[in-house]
Protein backbone atom coordinates (compact mmCIF):
# COMPACT_ATOMS: atom_id res chain seq x y z
CA UNK A 1 0.00 0.00 0.00
CA UNK A 2 1.28 3.47 -0.91
CA UNK A 3 1.91 6.02 1.79
CA UNK A 4 -0.81 8.68 1.44
CA UNK A 5 1.11 11.93 1.08
CA UNK A 6 -0.52 15.29 0.37
CA UNK A 7 0.92 15.14 -3.16
CA UNK A 8 -0.54 11.68 -3.82
CA UNK A 9 -3.91 12.77 -2.42
CA UNK A 10 -3.89 15.77 -4.81
CA UNK A 11 -3.07 13.52 -7.78
CA UNK A 12 -5.84 11.05 -6.86
CA UNK A 13 -8.42 13.83 -6.51
CA UNK A 14 -7.25 15.49 -9.72
CA UNK A 15 -7.57 12.20 -11.62
CA UNK A 16 -11.02 11.52 -10.18
CA UNK A 17 -12.26 15.02 -11.02
CA UNK A 18 -10.93 14.73 -14.57
CA UNK A 19 -12.49 11.30 -15.06
CA UNK A 20 -15.88 12.16 -13.56
CA UNK A 21 -18.67 13.26 -15.86
CA UNK A 22 -20.25 15.36 -13.11
CA UNK A 23 -19.17 17.36 -10.05
CA UNK A 24 -17.94 15.23 -7.14
CA UNK A 25 -19.05 15.84 -3.57
CA UNK A 26 -16.75 15.38 -0.59
CA UNK A 27 -18.67 12.18 0.24
CA UNK A 28 -17.99 10.78 -3.23
CA UNK A 29 -14.31 11.67 -2.90
CA UNK A 30 -14.15 9.91 0.46
CA UNK A 31 -15.49 6.73 -1.17
CA UNK A 32 -12.42 6.63 -3.43
CA UNK A 33 -10.42 5.36 -0.45
CA UNK A 34 -10.43 2.25 1.71
CA UNK A 35 -11.21 2.85 5.39
CA UNK A 36 -7.56 2.53 6.47
CA UNK A 37 -6.31 5.10 3.95
CA UNK A 38 -9.29 7.49 3.90
CA UNK A 39 -8.21 11.10 4.44
CA UNK A 40 -10.12 13.37 6.79
CA UNK A 41 -12.45 16.06 5.48
CA UNK A 42 -9.85 18.65 6.46
CA UNK A 43 -7.21 16.82 4.41
CA UNK A 44 -9.58 16.61 1.44
CA UNK A 45 -10.28 20.34 1.65
CA UNK A 46 -6.55 21.12 1.90
CA UNK A 47 -5.87 18.98 -1.18
CA UNK A 48 -8.69 20.73 -3.07
CA UNK A 49 -7.27 24.13 -2.09
CA UNK A 50 -3.84 23.01 -3.34
CA UNK A 51 -5.41 21.85 -6.63
CA UNK A 52 -7.20 25.18 -6.99
CA UNK A 53 -3.93 27.08 -6.46
CA UNK A 54 -2.17 24.83 -8.99
CA UNK A 55 -4.74 25.89 -11.59
CA UNK A 56 -4.13 29.62 -11.11
CA UNK A 57 -2.12 30.02 -14.33
CA UNK A 58 -3.99 27.43 -16.37
CA UNK A 59 -6.90 27.59 -18.80
CA UNK A 60 -9.14 25.83 -16.31
CA UNK A 61 -10.06 26.21 -12.65
CA UNK A 62 -11.32 24.02 -9.84
CA UNK A 63 -14.79 25.29 -9.00
CA UNK A 64 -17.22 24.37 -6.25
CA UNK A 65 -20.80 24.20 -7.50
CA UNK A 66 -24.05 23.04 -5.91
CA UNK A 67 -23.37 19.31 -6.04
CA UNK A 68 -19.62 19.29 -5.50
CA UNK A 69 -16.34 20.18 -7.18
CA UNK A 70 -15.38 20.13 -10.86
CA UNK A 71 -12.75 21.40 -13.22
CA UNK A 72 -14.04 23.88 -15.75
CA UNK A 73 -12.61 26.05 -18.47
CA UNK A 74 -12.11 29.65 -17.49
CA UNK A 75 -14.90 31.91 -18.71
CA UNK A 76 -12.46 34.26 -20.46
CA UNK A 77 -11.59 31.43 -22.88
CA UNK A 78 -15.17 30.66 -23.92
CA UNK A 79 -14.98 32.48 -27.31
CA UNK A 80 -12.37 29.94 -28.43
CA UNK A 81 -13.50 26.84 -26.56
CA UNK A 82 -17.12 27.19 -27.71
CA UNK A 83 -15.93 26.58 -31.28
CA UNK A 84 -15.42 22.92 -30.36
CA UNK A 85 -19.17 22.43 -30.50
CA UNK A 86 -20.96 23.16 -33.74
CA UNK A 87 -24.41 23.32 -32.22
CA UNK A 88 -25.59 26.49 -30.61
CA UNK A 89 -26.48 26.47 -26.95
CA UNK A 90 -30.23 26.30 -26.42
CA UNK A 91 -32.06 29.60 -26.32
CA UNK A 92 -34.74 29.82 -23.71
CA UNK A 93 -37.87 31.91 -23.96
CA UNK A 94 -38.37 34.91 -21.76
CA UNK A 95 -41.37 33.14 -20.17
CA UNK A 96 -39.23 30.14 -19.20
CA UNK A 97 -36.47 32.34 -17.76
CA UNK A 98 -38.96 34.46 -15.82
CA UNK A 99 -40.55 31.33 -14.38
CA UNK A 100 -37.15 29.93 -13.44
CA UNK A 101 -36.11 33.21 -11.84
CA UNK A 102 -39.28 33.35 -9.77
CA UNK A 103 -38.72 29.80 -8.56
CA UNK A 104 -35.07 30.52 -7.74
CA UNK A 105 -35.73 33.75 -5.86
CA UNK A 106 -39.04 32.92 -4.16
CA UNK A 107 -38.89 29.19 -3.55
CA UNK A 108 -40.85 27.31 -2.49
CA UNK A 109 -43.50 28.73 -4.79
CA UNK A 110 -46.68 27.40 -6.40
CA UNK A 111 -47.64 27.71 -10.05
CA UNK A 112 -50.51 30.05 -9.08
CA UNK A 113 -48.07 32.34 -7.23
CA UNK A 114 -45.82 32.43 -10.31
CA UNK A 115 -48.84 33.30 -12.47
CA UNK A 116 -49.89 36.05 -10.05
CA UNK A 117 -46.47 37.73 -10.34
CA UNK A 118 -46.13 37.26 -14.11
CA UNK A 119 -49.76 38.13 -14.83
CA UNK A 120 -50.10 35.28 -17.33
CA UNK A 121 -50.63 31.54 -17.21
CA UNK A 122 -47.52 29.38 -16.86
CA UNK A 123 -47.60 26.82 -19.63
CA UNK A 124 -47.33 23.15 -18.77
CA UNK A 125 -44.46 22.91 -21.28
CA UNK A 126 -42.37 25.41 -19.29
CA UNK A 127 -42.75 23.43 -16.06
CA UNK A 128 -42.06 20.21 -18.00
CA UNK A 129 -38.89 21.67 -19.56
CA UNK A 130 -37.60 22.91 -16.19
CA UNK A 131 -38.23 19.54 -14.52
CA UNK A 132 -36.80 17.54 -17.44
CA UNK A 133 -33.61 19.62 -17.28
CA UNK A 134 -33.65 18.86 -13.54
CA UNK A 135 -33.43 22.55 -12.68
CA UNK A 136 -36.60 22.49 -10.57
CA UNK A 137 -38.53 19.85 -8.67
CA UNK A 138 -41.58 19.55 -6.48
CA UNK A 139 -40.37 20.14 -2.92
CA UNK A 140 -43.73 19.73 -1.22
CA UNK A 141 -47.37 20.71 -1.35
CA UNK A 142 -48.98 23.84 0.06
CA UNK A 143 -51.49 23.20 2.84
CA UNK A 144 -54.44 24.84 1.09
CA UNK A 145 -57.38 23.33 -0.80
CA UNK A 146 -56.14 21.36 -3.79
CA UNK A 147 -52.67 21.03 -2.20
CA UNK A 148 -50.77 22.65 -5.12
CA UNK A 149 -47.19 21.63 -5.76
CA UNK A 150 -44.43 23.81 -4.34
CA UNK A 151 -41.44 24.20 -6.68
CA UNK A 152 -37.80 24.72 -5.77
CA UNK A 153 -34.46 24.58 -7.52
CA UNK A 154 -32.09 21.59 -7.53
CA UNK A 155 -28.33 21.10 -7.28
CA UNK A 156 -28.38 20.60 -11.06
CA UNK A 157 -29.69 24.19 -11.42
CA UNK A 158 -26.76 25.41 -9.33
CA UNK A 159 -24.31 23.36 -11.40
CA UNK A 160 -25.68 24.58 -14.74
CA UNK A 161 -25.57 28.23 -13.74
CA UNK A 162 -22.18 27.84 -12.05
CA UNK A 163 -23.40 28.62 -8.53
CA UNK A 164 -22.26 27.00 -5.32
CA UNK A 165 -25.44 28.06 -3.49
CA UNK A 166 -28.50 30.26 -3.97
CA UNK A 167 -26.60 32.96 -2.08
CA UNK A 168 -24.51 33.37 -5.25
CA UNK A 169 -27.54 34.65 -7.19
CA UNK A 170 -27.32 38.40 -7.82
CA UNK A 171 -29.44 40.42 -5.45
CA UNK A 172 -32.71 41.71 -6.79
CA UNK A 173 -31.45 45.26 -6.17
CA UNK A 174 -28.41 44.56 -8.38
CA UNK A 175 -30.72 43.33 -11.14
CA UNK A 176 -32.90 46.42 -10.86
CA UNK A 177 -29.80 48.64 -11.08
CA UNK A 178 -28.75 47.20 -14.47
CA UNK A 179 -28.81 49.81 -17.17
CA UNK A 180 -30.61 49.19 -20.48
CA UNK A 181 -27.30 48.52 -22.26
CA UNK A 182 -26.58 45.65 -19.88
CA UNK A 183 -29.95 43.99 -20.34
CA UNK A 184 -30.52 41.52 -23.14
CA UNK A 185 -32.65 42.93 -25.95
CA UNK A 186 -33.29 46.07 -23.88
CA UNK A 187 -35.90 44.24 -21.82
CA UNK A 188 -36.31 44.89 -18.09
CA UNK A 189 -34.55 42.42 -15.79
CA UNK A 190 -36.31 39.26 -14.75
CA UNK A 191 -37.29 39.30 -11.02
Amino acid sequence: MLLMTPELLCRILEGALLAADRPLSLEQMERLFEDAERPSRAELRQALEALARACDDRGYALRQVGSGYRFQVREALSPWISRLWEERPPRYSRALLETLALIAYRQPITRAEIEAVRGVTVSTQIIKTLTEREWVRVVGHKEVPGRPALYGTTPRFLDYFNLSSLDDLPSLMALKDLGPAQQQDGEPPVP
